[in-house]
């Protein structure tokens, strides 16, 4: 009999991945599915990019990198920072890996122990939580609601720090809920955040650019707790080069120092190729990621309007991200033939079959009364997709 690892039973598989796959099976059948289910930029990476992985490949850059990244790479990341954010880092305090997914696994392992507890407000992105029990630690989660658009409170903040806290995560712009928290929200938390040297601050900011409410705000810029704040970003979402596995982490030196200790015996460095397309990425002027951004933000726009023409859906407009995430509670308790609404899931499985448009529960999520649509997608899709939801939607009674 074949036994697999405690730690490999304690994780939970990930929906939005499963979704996909129930999506892409279903394609295969020749059936039309529209899939809204995964956090993907539907834009093909820009040519000038693809440019530099090109050449990178004809400059034999074939080798094992260093296991920290190329130094390339890192001093544009550097220069990133302090163009967009006016922070002032080093390169020896920058950790390239393989994807965003990556640089937070080598945090949280480098960081949280058996028994340490981690404080992330929900809804959280899938992942979270799975790492943090992956590293023996425990979740200790702020629930939030669509009413206060899904953001904590400094009181909650506090109220859910104990002795045992070792770190804060969160994101901002957030998927699931595209909302983001303003520099007055983070100054408040950093206050509370400086009352605990000890405590990691872990700010995912892999949607810094998908922002449609103006400049980015990381809780970083406060002085007092960067070094106990490390930011995590990478290039999937901005560029579009989510196969290019290319993340990073800027933080104080002896979290990196940590991180890179982890990833030598993991990784090793990310694929070389990649690294050198990042590096021509995160040193342009964002022109074309300036253009996907107009794109999301029609696209936000009319799916906020679409999905508002569903009878006691509960939409808080989002921020930055390319999600909604309705509360669809009004529908729990529901049927059509042999169709029961009790769940969430009840109800996106419902819609994949009855509607054929992929979705995400909210349980995944942190959130059981919510589900997550992408609208990474074109126009024509979101309408065919939102079209197809309200008449299924209609049918329960």
């Amino acid at each position: 009999m074949s036994i697999i690892a405690e730690r490999i039973n304690r994780l939970a598989i990930s929906q939005t991945l499963a979704m996909a796959q129930k999506s892409r099976e279903l394609k295969a059948q020749g059936i039309d599915v529209i899939s809204l289910s995964v956090g993907e930029p539907d834009f093909d990476t820009p040519d000038f990019i693809k440019e530099a992985a090109k050449k990178a490949i004809d400059d034999n850059y074939s080798h094992y990198s260093p296991v920290n990244g190329y130094l390339e790479l890192r001093e544009a990341v550097v220069n990133k920072l302090k163009r967009d954010n006016n922070l002032d880092y080093t390169a020896d305090q920058i950790l390239v890996s393989n994807g965003a997914k990556h640089s937070l696994a080598n945090v949280i392992m480098a960081t949280v122990q058996e028994g340490d507890e981690v404080v992330i407000p929900a809804p959280y992105w899938v992942t979270y939580v799975e790492l943090v029990k992956l590293a023996g630690g425990t979740n200790v989660v702020i629930p939030t609601t669509v009413e206060n658009d899904f953001k904590i409170t400094p009181e909650q903040l506090e109220a859910a720090i104990t002795p045992k806290t070792r770190a804060f995560l969160f994101s901002s712009p957030s998927n699931p809920t595209g909302k983001l928290y303003t520099k007055e929200e983070l100054k408040a938390f950093a206050d509370i955040f400086v009352k605990y040297p000890d405590l990691v601050v872990i700010s995912d900011e892999i949607y810094e650019y998908i922002n449609y409410e103006g400049a980015h705000e990381t809780i970083a810029q406060f002085d007092e707790i960067k070094n106990q704040t490390v930011i995590v970003n990478g290039v999937s979402k901005a560029y579009a080069m989510t196969g290019y596995r290319i993340g990073y982490i800027a933080g104080p030196t002896w979290l990196v120092k940590a991180c890179n200790k982890l990833q030598g015996q993991f990784t090793s460095g990310p694929n070389s190729v990649a690294q050198i397309a990042s590096a021509r990425a995160i040193e342009s002027d964002n022109k074309e990621v300036f253009e996907m951004v107009k794109a999301f933000e029609k696209r936000r726009d009319l799916m906020v309007s679409l999905m508002s023409e569903i009878p006691n859906l509960k939409i808080s407009k989002p921020d930055g991200a390319f999600y909604v995430f309705p509360n669809v509670t009004a529908y729990f308790g529901t049927q059509v033939g042999d169709y029961k609404i009790d769940t969430a899931s009840d109800l996106c499985l419902y819609l994949l079959q009855e509607a054929n448009v992929a979705i995400v529960t909210g349980e995944a999520f942190g959130d059981p009364n919510c589900v997550r649509l992408s609208y990474a997608a074109s126009e024509a899709e979101l309408r065919e997709a939102v079209r197809r939801i309200k008449e299924a939607m209609s049918k329960l009674k």
